[in-house]
Parts: C-alpha cells; sequence; structure tokens
C-alpha cells in the first residue's frame, strides 16, 4: 500500500471540506486518485480539491433577463 493514500475523511477535514460532500464527488469519479477499499474511501493526501463552481457572476439573476 502507498504510504500517501489516507481515507477520504480524514483527508476532507485536512482541506476543511465536507466528508459526505467528498465522497459523493468521489463517487462520481471528481478525485483522479480516490477509491473505494471495501466498505472505504482512499486518496492520496496530496490531491488538490478543484472547485469547478463558475464563480465569476456571469449567471447572477439569469431567469430575469
Amino acid at each position: 500500500m502507498d504510504n500517501n493514500l489516507i481515507p477520504l475523511i480524514q483527508w476532507a477535514k485536512m482541506n476543511g471540506l465536507n466528508p459526505r460532500y467528498c465522497r459523493r464527488k468521489a463517487a462520481r469519479g471528481g478525485y483522479k486518485t480516490a477509491f473505494k477499499m471495501g466498505r472505504d474511501w482512499l486518496i492520496d493526501k496530496n490531491e488538490k480539491n478543484v472547485d469547478l463552481r463558475v464563480k465569476s457572476g456571469k449567471y447572477k439573476n439569469w431567469r430575469m433577463r
């Protein structure tokens, strides 16, 4: 087993994220190094959390246009 692999819950706490959110994102394939071993998710401790949300305000009040 690789020394850089840690449980997803521990990784989420290190990065200030909700573990439930991270499990859902891992299940959808949102992390490159996350995989499930038995009932637990493991991830490389050096993986970065990439946020793909649009934060530019481009879609702000889009219904009112």
